[in-house]
């Protein structure tokens, strides 16, 4: 019989780790996906588990949502892949402006990370400048602009985080504190060569993390202030927090802004847009070279306009029951573990929330590193045996999805309190 195990041990014969992306994995292997519906994933071992994980929030929806599945079922018999214009992009597009007004015009992409990397390359482009800043423990993708920490030897320089990467570009990444504008205000200041500061509206890649109030707002009036322009990476918050994404929830009108994830529920697509005047910097009438063999491809796009559609359709009483069923979940895991006397933090918004273990507020890098990460994988371990699947690293989020049910909720709740019990003993 086929196992998890078994399938872990022949995929590190091939594939790097066994696995094709680094967070998938956690010790001693990660079970091996069969099929997955609705709120359900079953693996190879027999075993189901309520999703919330969700595609590290993509799947806003749920795994194979109906409307969905048939309208990408129909372009799929019409062809996978043309290289070619389709009229289905260009209504992509309109969608996309509709319900996203700062993005005036918008290039499709593949990934979150092509976005990113165009976003900062368009801002490049369009501003003369050199320089970005990024907040510290921010995730935009896997590109050299962004996969940089704060640098000790310099103050705020960026220093990359992984090998087989050019300095020189790690040095043009200025990477400050999140939430604090003050050290913003300082390097926009001291720096003259800023083209662009990138934010996660929420943070969504060191557990949960909210900006505090007016962070957003004053990050808006000094990168206008400075003639730098604000990039908003939506990639996660993108139609998850609202059908305008965290910019319509927070009323806020970046430059330039990059959606994913749920912009496809669960088909690889993205997009970057924003001001015509800096969109029409990309080629071919502009100077800005972007270009892409599957970008804008037929089955992604169906499934965008599919999303986008429902989402839309929905809107009246998706926002609110995944709000509802949020709040319902931290208030009960807050209970149990105010009643069990752990420590802990619990940060939340909209369909996403994430607990740590610790006394103190979470609002950065630096407060989230110090949480418990031993508790948390305890947490995580007992939460599995109990059916219940979250993203393993603490510094991810838990998803909500349309799909869960208040029977979910009711046995999430119940797998946490076990898992509480499992830490307090």
């Amino acid at each position: 019989m086929t196992s998890s195990k078994s399938l872990f041990m022949r995929a590190k014969k091939i594939i790097p780790s066994g696995i094709n992306s680094p967070v998938r994995y956690y010790p001693p292997y990660p079970f091996f996906v069969k099929k997955a519906k609705g709120s359900m994933m079953w693996d190879v071992d027999g075993n189901k588990y309520l999703d919330f994980c969700n595609a590290y929030g993509a799947l806003l929806l749920g795994h194979l949502h109906q409307e969905i599945i048939s309208d990408v079922k129909k372009q799929i018999e019409k062809g996978t892949l043309y290289c070619a214009p389709t009229e289905i992009e260009i209504k992509l597009s309109e969608l996309v402006s509709k319900n996203l007004p700062s993005m005036e015009k918008t290039r499709l992409v593949n990934t979150g990370s092509e976005a990113t990397m165009t976003a900062i390359r368009l801002a490049r482009g369009f501003t003369k400048k050199k320089k970005i800043i990024k907040f510290e423990g921010c995730y935009h993708g896997a590109h050299d602009y962004v996969l940089v920490k704060a640098g000790s030897g310099a103050a705020h320089i960026g220093i990359s985080v992984s090998e087989g990467s050019i300095d020189e570009v790690s040095r043009n990444t200025l990477v400050v504190q999140y939430n604090n504008i003050k050290e913003l205000q300082d390097v926009l200041e001291k720096e003259k060569d800023v083209a662009a500061v990138i934010v996660e509206p929420v943070l969504a890649n060191m557990g949960l993390i909210l900006p505090e109030k007016d962070f957003l707002q004053n990050i808006r009036k000094l990168t206008s202030e400075n003639d730098s322009l604000l990039i908003f990476d939506e990639v996660v918050t993108g139609f998850r927090m609202s059908t305008g994404g965290a910019q319509k929830y927070f009323g806020i009108k970046p430059d330039i802004t990059t959606l994913g994830k749920a912009l496809g529920n669960g088909f690889p697509i993205a997009a970057v847009g924003g001001k015509s005047q800096i969109l029409d910097m990309l080629s071919p009438e502009g100077n800005v070279y972007q270009a892409s063999t599957y970008a804008g491809n037929p089955i992604s796009v169906s499934a965008g306009i599919s999303s986008i559609q429902t989402m839309n359709t929905l809107r009246s009483k998706l926002y609110p029951k995944l709000e509802k069923n949020c709040k319902k979940l931290v208030s009960a895991i807050g209970d149990l573990a105010s009643d069990m006397k752990i420590p802990h933090q619990i940060n939340s918004i909209s369909s996403m929330f994430q607990i740590f273990f610790t006394d103190n507020p979470v609002v950065d890098y630096t407060s989230a590193k110090k949480s418990d990460m031993k508790t948390f994988k305890k947490l995580f371990e007992t939460l599995l045996k109990n059916e219940v699947f979250i993203a393993p690293s603490q510094f991810e989020t838990v998803f909500l999805s349309y799909a869960h049910s208040d029977e979910d909720l009711n046995k999430t709740i119940s797998a946490y309190e076990k898992a509480l019990r499992t830490i307090k003993s």
